[in-house]
């Protein structure tokens, strides 16, 4: 299995299981509830299926790993899109229908990543990626926001661990340096992207990279 459908398998997975009290705890992206959340996973998978079918014959412009940009400015939850995803989710009411959707358009865009060929280039926000650059990319999405999606829900199972290696090692390009070997991938992902701080024995084996925290992926 591949590391895309792996990881966004293990995501709605355990979306299905949260109870109707986890949609209201807080998730790990800034002003957003695990509901909120679940709401952007809904808008990710309808970006995967319009993106699998707008194929384009120019040539790639990015890879899986420079498909993200890299800011260093945590969001707010106060943009535009943000606070048009906090109404949607809102606008749902029962949990149950927003797991539905989820599963119903999320299963969809698994399909469809199935079945796409992974050579052909396809283009999103105005770049072009071979198909499989651009589902290997999303394997970044699911983790951290595996992460958020656990962050205060009890119980609820950890990203796959091939899922936070592989999205380790994107960052760490992406950020062009290692983070300390003593960190786990979680561990590594949560600091290094600012989900959160790092405690005093972190921030000194971090070093000098202390000061360039966190790596804000857009």
């Amino acid at each position: 299995m591949d590391l895309f459908t792996h990881s966004w398998t293990a995501l709605r997975a355990a979306v299905q299981d949260l109870k109707t009290e986890d949609f209201a705890r807080p998730s790990g992206c800034r002003g957003w509830l695990v509901r909120d959340l679940v709401c952007h996973l809904v808008i990710d998978a309808q970006d995967v299926l319009i993106t699998l079918v707008t194929p384009t014959d120019a040539p790639a412009t990015r890879n899986a790993v420079t498909y993200w940009q890299v800011g260093h400015t945590p969001p707010t939850g106060d943009d535009p899109l943000a606070a048009l995803t906090v109404r949607l989710a809102a606008a749902y009411q029962d949990p149950a229908l927003l797991k539905f959707h989820l599963d119903d358009v999320g299963s969809a865009a698994g399909r469809a990543a199935g079945l796409a060929d992974r050579t052909r280039r396809v283009t999103t926000q105005d770049q072009v990626l071979t198909a499989g650059d651009y589902l290997d990319a999303y394997v970044l999405e699911w983790t951290l926001h595996h992460l958020d999606l656990v962050k205060d829900v009890p119980d609820a199972p950890p990203p796959p661990a091939e899922g936070l290696a592989r999205t380790r090692r994107m960052l760490e390009q992406l950020a062009g340096t290692s983070f300390p070997r003593t960190f786990t991938d979680a561990d590594a992902l949560l600091v290094a992207t600012g989900r959160r701080a790092p405690t005093d024995r972190e921030r000194a084996e971090l070093g000098d990279l202390a000061g360039r925290l966190p790596f804000v992926l857009g």
